[in-house]
């Protein structure tokens, strides 16, 4: 009886791995477009007063995005829809989403005709210090009306991945984003540098429009693959339905819960906005961009691997509840963290040691300068320290609602929130903008820690002394992979190159010494995942090739 429940409990496991494997591939692929996105801005705008404009601009619909879309709504959808799929079938989870999508609409037009009235109130308490430069409070303001209607987008486009996720589906859904991307990019430059002059757009703002764009593609790829699985919109409201009763009632605390990381974004933004230069005694521009900037960077491996494990792990975390079988949960969720931590801190390790030649590579171009890629490699390196709880984060907060329990997560959150703003406080004056990042690190760190704690309370066991095992040996394989990338990284700094050329050297030769070293010391620690993951990544590659 013990072997057959382990061997249930075993294809859960493998699934993750294998749809991880999906979401990652096209997650990478949205994430090299949003580097390329990232690339245009500092090339024709660097790191000063209108990009440290749109940056927070483009964080306010961000930050609604993440507490009533992406984040709290996706989380309590997917569990619900997940459950009813399971429980009662495709006809009523359809039906669900159907009245969720209604309510979600008619709330999502409410709260952007809000924030479009209060937005000049918004913008004073989001960066107080941008109405002491000259114009950089009102351009923050127009681009912030511009790029509101994004939040309706990207809302719809969060429930579509959720249901094609349950259904199943990962690859189109994970790819969406990469059509955010193209849409923003080339939308940005035709309304910016092309149609503008004519519309009497300024090229800033035609970059805004072109998030409007890439939000409207983000939602309408994923359409036709919802056709064929036999979802069509209707509205319908009902107030009635269990189903929106337990996503109201999970999206409440989730609300809070699933967005820390993003709120203490919106309060480093604060901080960052009225640093002085020490050499002129004025608020200075740049400190917005260079953290915007380092957490691009950041944002590559948690999307490609910490989101990608995340919303492999929740179907599977949520059918488990929906039978209920626990010890599946409990090895499913112990799994997902492993990767996570096997994918995440060789990545942190290498984006703090190869960070400046990383950077450099990457936007040094055009009005980005020398001195804003130190700065901004600074902030990479203290981001870099909560990188591995970033994407822990991702795949725990959900795995409490699978368990019907939003309370936990959102009862730490708050607790980050006010740990985060009084490390800003402490931390700002003596290290500026490099301060705000180590404290948002911290928090994460220890947001992650409590939530292992409580996951553990709950589920009395999680498999703590093996993941703590892994961790070490991770952590011992990325010691040896730090010293190799230095010492190449050093190297190569010694050859007759300069610009572009030695950068591309120095990066693709230390990343490619590096990632040997550690897939070495893996195999010669035996940490298991390490194997599990690179088979999942061959199979797959050799799969496509058989294809062709």
């Amino acid at each position: 009886m013990e072997s057959v429940e382990l061997q249930s409990a075993e294809q859960p496991r493998a699934s993750v791995a294998r749809n991880a494997g999906i979401i990652s591939l096209a997650i990478m692929a949205s994430r090299v477009l949003g580097l390329v996105r990232d690339q245009v801005f500092a090339a024709l705008f660097g790191a000063g007063l209108q990009y440290d404009a749109f940056i927070t601009a483009f964080r306010i619909p961000n930050l609604l995005r993440d507490l009533f879309a992406e984040g709290a709504l996706s989380a309590a959808f997917v569990t619900t829809f997940t459950q009813t799929l399971q429980s009662k079938g495709k006809e009523a989870a359809i039906l669900l989403w159907n009245r969720v999508a209604t309510l979600i609409i008619l709330f999502i037009i409410a709260i952007s005709i809000l924030a479009w009235i209060y937005t000049p109130a918004i913008v004073r308490v989001l960066a107080p210090g941008f109405f002491d430069v000259a114009g950089k409070a009102e351009l923050t303001i127009s681009l912030t009306r511009i790029m509101i209607p994004f939040l309706l987008f990207i809302a719809l486009a969060a429930q579509a991945m959720g249901m094609l996720n349950s259904f199943n589906v990962f690859g189109i859904p994970a790819l969406a984003s990469a059509f955010f991307n193209v849409g923003s990019i080339i939308g940005g430059l035709l309304l910016g540098f092309w149609l503008g002059p004519a519309l009497g757009l300024s090229p800033i703002a035609g970059m805004a429009y072109g998030t409007l764009v890439g939000g409207f593609l983000q939602f309408a790829v994923q359409w036709p693959s919802l056709r064929r699985h036999g979802v069509s919109y209707h509205p319908m409201i009902s107030l009635r339905d269990p189903g929106v009763h337990q996503i109201i009632r999970l999206m409440g605390p989730a609300i809070i819960g699933t967005a820390a990381v993003q709120i203490n974004v919106f309060v480093n933004t604060n901080f960052a906005s009225a640093i002085i230069d020490p050499a002129t005694g004025a608020v200075t521009n740049g400190p917005v961009s260079w953290l915007s900037y380092a957490f691009r960077f950041m944002q590559f491996p948690i999307g490609v691997f910490g989101v990608a494990i995340a919303t492999a792990t929740l179907p599977p975390l949520s059918r488990s509840t929906a039978n209920p079988n626990y010890t599946e949960f409990r090895q499913t969720l112990a799994h997902s963290l492993a990767l996570v931590f096997l994918l995440c801190i060789p990545s942190a390790v290498g984006l703090a040691v190869l960070g400046r030649p990383i950077v450099a590579l990457v936007f040094q171009h055009g009005k980005f300068t020398g001195f804003d890629t130190v700065q901004t490699a600074n902030a990479l390196a203290a981001y870099s320290i909560g990188l591995a709880g970033y994407a822990a984060i991702k795949v725990l907060s959900p795995a409490f609602y699978a368990l019907n329990d939003a309370r936990t997560p959102m009862l730490i959150s708050l607790g980050s929130i006010a740990v985060n703003y009084v490390m800003n406080s402490l931390l700002v004056g003596p290290f500026g903008h490099v301060g705000l990042a180590f404290s948002t690190s911290t928090v994460a760190l220890v947001n992650f820690l409590l939530l292992a704690l409580l996951m553990r309370h709950k589920l009395t066991r999680l498999g703590g002394r093996r993941l703590g095992s892994t961790i070490l040996r991770i952590l011992a394989a990325s010691a040896a992979m730090a010293v190799a990338a230095w010492l190449v990284n050093d190297i190569a700094g010694a050859l007759p190159l300069r610009g572009l050329a030695l950068n591309f050297v120095r990066v693709t030769v230390a990343i490619s010494v590096a990632a040997g070293t550690f897939y070495l010391c893996c195999r010669l620690l035996r940490i298991e995942e390490a194997a599990e993951a690179v088979d999942v990544i061959v199979g797959r590659f050799s799969r496509v090739l058989r294809r062709q």
